[in-house]
């Protein structure tokens, strides 16, 4: 299976790494406006390097393209992937607005392809431990869930243009954060937000909280900051706290699942260190090969990724609807036309 890789900064070398790991996958060439990018890239991974999209799906016969650019640009370059006929895994955020991605999953699924969103973090394996436990019935019939990522990590070190975005928690981590909700609570009824700008040096807000009633009868609160000091720093890590009809579920600092019943299991589920991987950044790093694997699992076997692009549709107006909620300070019915 062939494919090439749109797009040649900061987070796709973890893309680019994660692809030598999945058997009978190559990365036959990559793509890049700066040339010193794509030019590096393609001799670190051997190869072929261009600098235009539409010369690269022109001339290199491919199954799929793996889009790693900032989101401005994900609507042309989805468009023109369905247009040379070849499937798509996309980096999130998925789009700009409702009408763009719309557009995205209409085009893909015009071309007969399948189209999937990076939405790696209920792919992180400390995640994807909880997630099966409840899907498992391990703390019996949830009712209420939060979902947390605090940390003042120097995210702007490496992402410059995240201080410079008017919009930045909710819709660069808060929309993994989302997506994690959905992945253990199911779809949303109701949202209602709150943002706040803690940093000076920033555009965008750094902290946000949403309180979200789930389709099943969950009420549950996603949490996100960039402006928690503390020691430790739990950077990347993701918590969680769950209460079930049965028990609860805890996944605490340092990969720590916590499950209470009638006793108590506990389980260390912290992620391998792979070999190109480094603290702190190896869970996200092992979770981007992990829904890589997904996805190639789902070409082959010929069904839906998880993270599709119809399912991230869903998570893309939780999203829209954080900002429009925090705005006025209303409580969304996504439920309603505009929203799904």
């Amino acid at each position: 299976m062939k494919g090439a890789l749109i797009g040649c900064g900061f987070f796709a070398q973890n893309q680019m790494h994660g692809w030598t790991g999945i058997e009978g996958v190559e990365i036959v060439a990559v793509c890049d406006r700066d040339p010193a990018r794509r030019n590096e890239t393609a001799t670190r991974f051997g190869a072929r390097p261009y600098a235009d999209a539409a010369e690269i799906l022109a001339a290199e016969d491919l199954d799929f393209v793996d889009i790693a650019t900032t989101v401005a640009s994900h609507r042309p370059l989805v468009e023109l992937a369905a247009q040379a006929g070849v499937h798509v895994i996309c980096q999130k955020p998925f789009a700009e607005t409702m009408e763009d991605a719309r557009a995205m999953v209409g085009a893909v699924d015009a071309a007969g392809k399948t189209l999937m969103v990076h939405e790696n973090f209920r792919w992180q394996s400390a995640v994807r431990a909880a997630i099966e436990a409840v899907r498992g019935g391990a703390v019996g019939q949830p009712f209420f869930g939060r979902v947390s990522f605090r940390s003042g990590y120097d995210v702007f070190s490496g992402q410059p243009y995240l201080a410079t975005d008017p919009r930045f928690i909710i819709q660069d981590l808060g929309i993994h954060v989302l997506d994690v909700a959905r992945a253990l609570f199911g779809d949303v009824a109701t949202l209602a937000a709150t943002t706040r700008r803690i940093n000076p040096a920033i555009r965008g807000e750094d902290v946000a909280t949403m309180l979200l009633e789930h389709e099943s009868g969950v009420t549950s609160v996603v949490d996100c900051s960039y402006a928690t000091r503390r020691i430790p720093e739990t950077f990347p890590e993701t918590l969680l706290e769950i209460d079930g009809d049965r028990g609860t579920l805890r996944l605490d600092a340092g990969y720590r699942l916590v499950i209470q019943t009638d006793g108590e299991q506990v389980r260390d589920v912290a992620p391998p260190v792979l070999p190109w991987a480094e603290r702190p950044w190896h869970n996200i790093q092992e979770s981007v090969q992990l829904i890589q694997q997904h996805f190639v699992d789902c070409l082959r076997s010929g069904m839906q990724p998880e993270t599709s692009g119809h399912d991230n549709l869903k998570t893309l107006a939780l999203v829209e609807a954080a900002y429009r909620s925090a705005a006025d300070r209303s409580r969304i019915d996504m439920r309603a036309p505009e929203w799904t």
